[in-house]
C-alpha cells in the first residue's frame, strides 16, 4: 500500500572525529550519546511523532492489535518449584502486564505470593529473579524498573508474609545464593554524582555477603579485585552450603575462572582453591558428591562435559569424567533427586537424558515432539521435578516428571486461540558462502503455495554462544495464521553445535554470520518461499547488529529490515555500561587488527550515501542500559541522511522500557502490532485477520 513520503526531523551533524591507528573516523551524531540532554530528548520526541504518525495511517493496524490482544489472552504458567511443603509457580492470567507468583499447599487453592503488577503504575517494574532460602523461610527477590538491568533486592519472610526492612541497591549481573544466615550477591558501587546510571561504564564488580536484618551498608565484602576494573565476580553456594564457588571473568576472554571454598573446613573457609585457572572456558558447578564438586565445562570439550573435581586435589590429573563429551552439545545439567538430568542439543532441538550421580546412563526422557525442554530444577531429595516443553506451534506446556518411573504427565496445558495442527515445521540445511551447511527451521500453514510471493519473516541471532531453539510465540502466530512464513536459521556464532560453532562466528570470523544470514535469504527466494518484495529480516541486540550489517552489505536483499536494540556503533560499544563484556565476541577498536575488522561491518560506519535501503523500523527503548539506545539513535540519524528512495527509515522508541526482559504485556502487544503493520504495509499485503 502506498503511504505518503516521510519527512524526517533534522539531525544535527557535528565535526567530531576520532583517530584510530592513523585512521580518522567522523562521528557526526556523537551528541545523541548524551541521553539526558534537552537536544537528545527533543530529537527522540520528534522521531516518535514521525514514526507514530506513519503507523497511524496503516488502516489495519488497529485490527492487528485487536487480534494480538485476543490470542495473547490465555493463561501462561512458569515452571513450578517445590519449596518445602508448598509448590511455587508463576502465572499470567492472559493480559496481565507481569506474571504473578503463587504458592500452593497440596490441593488447597493457590494464594498470591508476589504480584509484580502492584510494584509500579503501568506494570513496568518486573520480577527479575527470586531465590528461596534452603530452610524455606525466606524469599530474596530482585526487581527491575522500566526494563533496566539494575536490580533492587528485597527479602520476604514467608512465615509472616512481611518484608524485612533492608533494601539492596545497585545489584547487576548477580546470583542470590543462600546460607543459613544470609546470602551472597554481586553489585557495583553507587554511580558517582552526575553520572548517568543507564549509560555510564560499569567497573569493579564486587561480591558481598548480606546478613538478614542488617542494612546494606553492613554487608561483608567477600571478593574484589581493585587492579581489574572489568569483569564480573559472582559467587554461588552448593545446596548443602558446603562449597562456595567463585566465577570470575576478565572482560577479554570468553569464559570464566572457577575457584572454590569449603565453608565447612576452617582451614579452607577463607581461602580460594582454583579449579580451572583459565578465563577462556565456561565452567559451572552443578552440584557436589562425596566431597567433590561436579563441574560443567567446555575445557578440552567444545561440546561440554561434566567432570568431578576434589578441591583438596584440584590438579587436572585427579579429575574424573562423569559425563564425557558427546557428539551433541551438552546445554545444561541439573543435579536433582540423586540424579543428573542432562539437556543435549541435537540440530538445535532438545534431547534429555538421565544419569546417576556417577554418570551411569539410566534412560531418556520422552519429549512430546521435536522442540525445546527447559527446567528440571530441584533439590537432591526431590522425587519429582517440573519442566516446560515448547515448539514453534506447540504452546509452552508444563510437565511433571517422576524420577523413579521416568514418566511425564501434563501439569498445565494452555488453551490458545490457535490450532497447532494447522501448521508444519521443517528443518533444512543450506550452504553458506564458504559451503558450510547451516540448519534452518521453516514454519508455515499447511498447504501454503510456494509461489515465491509469501510474506516471510527471517529472524536470527548468530552470537554469544546463544542457541535459537524451537519456541512458541503468540506474536508470531498472527503472522503464521495470515499465511506468512517464519524462518529461523542457526547461524555460526551461536551455541547449537558447541564452542567450535560459536568461534566460527566470533571476531575475526564475524563475517561468517552475515554470510550465513544472507545465504538463508537467498535459499528462501531460490526455493520459492518468497521474493525481495515479501521478505523481512529481523534480529535483536546482537541480532540487531546482524540486521544492520546485512542491510548495508546487501540493501537489495529484502523489502523490510527490523533491527531491534542493536549494537550499531562497533567502534565505541565498549565505552557504555557493560559493553566491555562483549570484547571477546567482537574485539574492540583499541586493538589495531580488531579495529580494522570492526570497521568492515560496523552498521553505523558502513552506510553509503544515496543508497536505496529496505524499509526500516528500528526499535529501542529509553531504559535499555545493556545496549544503550544511543546505538539506535545514531544509526537512525545516519540512515535517514544516507537513504535514497521512497522506503521509510523510522525509529520507534519505547518509553519506560529496556532491552526486552520484563517488558509489560501491553508494551509487547503495541510493539508487535506496529512491527507487523509496518511489514504488511511495505510488502503491499493486506492481512486477512480473523
Amino acid at each position: 500500500m502506498a503511504l505518503p513520503p516521510v519527512k524526517y526531523p533534522a539531525s544535527r551533524q557535528s565535526t567530531i572525529t576520532d583517530t584510530y591507528f592513523g585512521v580518522k573516523v567522523l562521528d557526526p551524531y556523537r551528541w545523541l550519546e548524551d541521553l539526558d540532554s534537552p537536544e537528545t530528548k527533543a530529537w527522540v520526541t520528534a522521531q516518535n511523532e514521525i514514526t507514530f504518525a506513519y503507523l497511524n495511517q496503516i488502516p489495519f493496524r488497529d485490527k492487528i492489535r485487536a487480534r494480538l490482544t485476543k490470542i495473547w489472552n490465555y493463561e501462561r504458567y512458569g515452571v513450578p518449584e517445590q519449596v518445602g511443603e508448598e509448590l511455587v509457580f508463576s502465572k499470567n492470567d492472559g493480559l496481565q502486564n507481569q506474571p504473578v507468583l503463587y504458592r500452593q499447599r497440596g490441593t488447597e487453592a493457590p494464594t498470591v505470593l508476589l504480584d509484580p503488577n502492584k510494584f509500579s503504575k503501568g506494570g513496568t517494574t518486573a520480577l527479575a529473579a527470586s531465590e528461596f532460602s534452603n530452610d524455606h523461610r525466606y524469599l530474596a527477590y530482585a526487581t527491575s524498573s522500566g526494563g533496566s538491568d539494575w536490580n533492587q533486592v528485597r527479602i520476604l519472610d514467608l512465615k509472616t508474609n512481611k518484608l524485612l526492612p533492608e533494601e539492596l541497591n545497585w545489584v547487576k549481573v548477580s546470583s542470590t545464593s543462600w546460607t543459613k544466615t544470609g546470602f551472597y550477591y554481586s553489585r557495583y558501587d553507587a554511580p558517582k554524582t552526575g553520572e548517568n546510571n543507564l549509560s555510564g561504564k560499569n567497573e569493579f564488580h564486587k561480591v558481598y555477603f548480606h546478613q538478614l536484618n542488617t542494612p546494606q551498608s553492613a554487608d561483608k565484602l567477600v571478593y574484589e579485585n581493585p587492579k581489574m576494573a572489568l569483569g564480573f565476580r559472582i559467587a554461588g553456594a552448593t545446596e548443602d552450603e558446603r562449597f562456595l564457588g567463585l566465577y570470575l571473568t576478565d572482560g577479554k576472554s570468553d569464559g570464566n575462572r572457577l575457584q572454590v571454598r569449603d565453608l565447612t573446613d576452617p582451614k579452607q573457609a577463607t581461602t580460594w582453591t582454583t579449579l580451572l585457572a583459565s578465563y577462556e572456558f565456561n565452567n559451572t558447578i552443578v552440584g557436589n558428591v562425596g566431597g567433590e564438586v561436579l563441574v560443567l565445562t567446555n575445557y578440552k570439550a567444545p561440546r561440554y562435559r561434566v567432570v568431578r573435581i576434589d578441591p583438596k586435589r584440584p590438579q587436572e590429573a585427579n579429575w574424573h569424567d562423569v559425563l564425557p563429551e558427546s557428539t551433541n552439545k551438552l546445554e545444561s545439567v541439573s543435579h536433582v533427586g540423586g540424579r543428573l538430568i542432562a539437556d543435549y542439543l541435537h540440530d538445535a532441538s532438545s534431547q534429555v537424558k538421565v544419569y546417576s550421580e556417577l554418570g551411569q546412563f539410566q534412560h531418556d526422557v520422552q519429549l512430546p515432539a521435536i522442540g525445546t525442554a527447559s527446567g528440571f530444577g530441584g533439590r537432591r531429595a526431590d522425587k519429582v521435578v517440573y519442566y516446560a516443553f515448547t515448539s514453534f506451534t506447540y504452546p509452552t506446556t508444563i510437565y511433571k516428571y517422576d524420577l523413579a518411573t521416568n514418566t511425564s504427565t501434563v501439569f498445565r496445558a494452555p488453551k490458545v486461540d490457535v490450532n497447532p495442527q494447522d501448521y508444519v515445521t521443517t528443518q533444512v540445511f543450506y550452504p553458506s558462502k564458504d559451503g558450510t551447511k547451516i540448519p534452518m527451521f521453516i514454519v508455515h500453514k499447511k498447504g501454503v503455495a510456494l509461489n515465491g510471493k509469501n510474506a516471510t519473516y527471517l529472524y536470527a541471532y548468530g552470537g554469544f554462544n546463544v542457541s535459537l531453539t524451537p519456541g512458541f510465540s503468540v506474536a508470531r502466530m498472527l503472522w503464521l495464521e495470515n499465511g506468512g512464513i517464519l524462518a529461523i536459521p542457526n547461524l555460526r556464532g551461536g551455541g547449537e553445535y558447541g564452542e567450535a560453532w560459536h568461534q566460527a562466528g566470533m571476531t575475526p570470523n564475524k563475517q561468517n554470520v552475515f554470510d550465513d544470514f544472507i545465504a538463508a535469504a537467498e535459499y528462501l527466494k531460490a526455493n520459492k518461499y518468497t521474493d525481495y518484495d515479501h521478505l523481512a529480516i529481523a534480529g535483536g541486540s546482537n541480532g540487531g547488529l546482524l540486521v544492520g550489517a546485512t542491510m548495508n552489505q546487501r540493501p537489495d536483499l529484502c523489502k523490510v529490515a527490523l533491527p531491534a536494540v542493536g549494537v550499531m556503533d562497533m567502534l565505541r560499544y565498549q565505552k557504555f555500561t557493560i559493553g566491555w563484556n562483549w570484547a571477546p565476541e567482537y574485539g574492540t577498536s583499541d586493538d589495531r587488527a580488531q579495529f580494522e575488522n570492526l570497521r568492515q561491518f560496523s552498521p553505523l560506519h558502513n552506510l553509503k550515501p544515496e543508497t536505496n535501503y529496505p524499509a526500516t523500523l528500528i526499535t529501542t527503548a529509553d531504559h535499555d542500559d545493556r545496549v544503550v539506545p544511543a546505538h539506535s539513535f545514531k544509526f537512525a540519524a545516519a540512515l535517514q541522511a544516507a537513504n535514497y528512495g521512497a522506503n521509510p527509515m523510522l525509529i520507534r522508541i519505547d518509553v519506560n522500557a529496556g532491552h526486552g526482559a520484563g517488558k509489560s504485556t501491553k508494551l509487547q502487544i503495541d510493539e508487535w502490532a506496529d512491527v507487523w503493520s509496518f511489514c504488511y504495509a511495505n510488502m503491499n499485503v493486506t492481512p486477512e485477520l480473523q
